[in-house]
């Protein structure tokens, strides 16, 4: 055994470190078979000219690691299964016909949610890290990190101990006042601090309204297209979708009571619809509220990208527009600065603050804190108005580039026009085209083009590809309309 066991005496590494290291690797290597019985500390000690603390040590912690195990009044000896193959991949057994035959017991939610179709049958599994032509993805490579990290390190050498110790559920106090100043004065939102809740996201401010709105059965009006991850939010709730058809001026408000005027929630994108990019009108807007009010129901005002308007001033929100509307608004931040910050926002009516704060609390408790003071921060310092003037010119750049390319390699291919608000661009393929063969041919030419019929509860329509341009630098962009010109052409 010790002639398997090599150690310098010359080297910097302490004499116990040299002897792990060489008999895990006497094991691993198979010199030291598993079952191997070893010397004794004292007989190794002897033949190495060690002390016995140094073999005792490395002993202990190679027994401690499970290399080594060992056996009441016979000594130690090699594991039957050293721990490097415990934790290497294995590959997982074929199902048996009995487990396909017999799935297992999920709740009638859970067995409603596994019938679900994907919440993102669209994504591509698109290599290397082109940004060509994400959704919803905002321009990282224009985030302020360095203004972000010296606000982090201020906030937290100011005031560690209080963000660590904030356990308010409805989120940071400083941070629902500015962001009640902020939706007052940019979008017309009617409500006070009180009103507002800080959560994780859009999807978790929709997954709140649900659980605190509507009763498994209850019908509730979606976009078509929209956001499939709002169908997927209300199928796991066991709601009725009710899909109804968005046309220039936005969701068909006529066509949805037709449809189904009993619905308990509307689930809308007024400002910058979702994908199609419309703006709803003011007509519309007054019959969806007369609706509510008038059959005690609610509406959702997803606003996640309305911050992004490049002719005049954005449209105002339509929580806004009378007194008590019935209206849960959301915003996010993760379209604004990262999607990774996580957080986001809900204005609810007064009546509601107390149960939707309990929700909050029983959903996860809270946002994280820390994230919270700094974003507060760094819209109380001005900074957050700068960053949305700068995104603005920005993004304005970025679409007319697109807008341009496309016209220029594309033309007879995808008619992409100009868009006044967001950040993407709805790029519609010649008639009779399948837009999901169109984006599988993009993404193995390594470009993200989600396919416009993966938004839509009905398969009719004409085909197109919805095109991110937000977070496309312009060496990225010209690359990846050359590369859709070659999968479409």
């Amino acid at each position: 055994m010790a002639s398997a066991l090599v150690l310098d005496a010359s080297s910097g590494a302490p004499l116990h470190e040299q002897l792990y290291q060489a008999l895990r690797t006497a094991m691993v290597t198979g010199r030291l078979p598993a079952g191997t019985r070893l010397l004794a500390t004292r007989a190794l000690a002897e033949q190495l000219d060690l002390s016995r603390n140094t073999v005792m040590t490395a002993y202990t912690r190679l027994l401690a690691e499970g290399y080594l195990v060992g056996r009441h009044g016979s000594g130690t000896y090699v594991a039957d299964e050293l721990p490097e193959r415990a934790l290497s991949a294995r590959r997982a057994p074929a199902p048996s016909a009995a487990r396909r035959a017999n799935p297992p017991s999920l709740s009638k939610r859970g067995a409603v949610l596994a019938a679900a179709p994907p919440l993102f049958p669209f994504e591509q599994d698109v290599s290397g890290s082109t940004m060509a032509f994400r959704l919803g993805m905002p321009a990282l490579d224009a985030f302020p990190h360095e203004l972000w990290g010296r606000l982090h390190h201020e906030r937290w050498r100011r005031s560690w101990r209080d963000t660590l110790s904030h356990r308010d559920p409805r989120g940071f106090r400083p941070l629902r006042e500015a962001l009640a100043n902020y939706l007052a004065t940019s979008r017309g939102v009617r409500c006070a601090p009180e009103q507002v809740l800080i959560v994780n996201g859009t999807q978790q401010a929709l997954s709140l309204t649900v659980q605190v709105l509507l009763d498994p059965g209850d019908a509730a009006w979606v976009e078509d297209p929209g956001y499939p991850p709002v169908r997927g939010t209300l199928i796991a709730a066991g709601a009725a979708l009710v899909p109804v058809p968005v046309d220039a001026e936005g969701l068909d408000v006529e066509a949805a009571n037709r449809l189904r005027p009993d619905a308990r929630l509307a689930v809308v994108t007024p400002s910058s619809q979702h994908p199609l990019g419309v703006h709803m009108s003011l007509r519309r807007r007054r019959a969806l509220l007369e609706w509510a009010e008038r059959t005690n129901a609610w509406v959702f005002e997803d606003d996640y990208d309305s911050e992004f308007r490049y002719a005049g001033r954005p449209f105002a929100a339509l929580q806004g527009l009378t007194p008590d509307a019935r209206v849960i608004y959301s915003g996010t931040f993760g379209k604004v600065l990262s999607p990774s910050l996580r957080l986001g926002y809900l204005v609810v009516p007064e009546a509601l603050i107390d149960v939707f704060v309990k929700a909050r609390m029983l959903a996860d408790l809270r946002s994280p804190s820390l994230e919270q003071a700094v974003l507060t921060d760094f819209i109380n310092q001005g900074h957050f108005s700068r960053h949305l003037r700068r995104m603005r010119v920005l993004y304005a750049e970025r679409q007319a580039l697109l807008v341009e390319e496309a016209r220029r390699e594309l033309r007879g291919l995808l008619e992409v026009g100009p868009a006044e608000t967001g950040m993407h661009l709805v790029g519609w393929l010649p008639p009779g085209m399948d837009d999901r063969t169109a984006a599988a041919r993009a993404a193995a030419a390594g470009v993200v083009a989600l396919p416009l019929s993966a938004f839509r509860s009905q398969t009719s329509g004409r085909g197109a590809l919805v095109l991110g341009y937000a977070a496309v630098p312009e060496p990225e962009c010209s690359e990846g309309v050359r590369r859709l010109r070659q999968a479409l052409g």
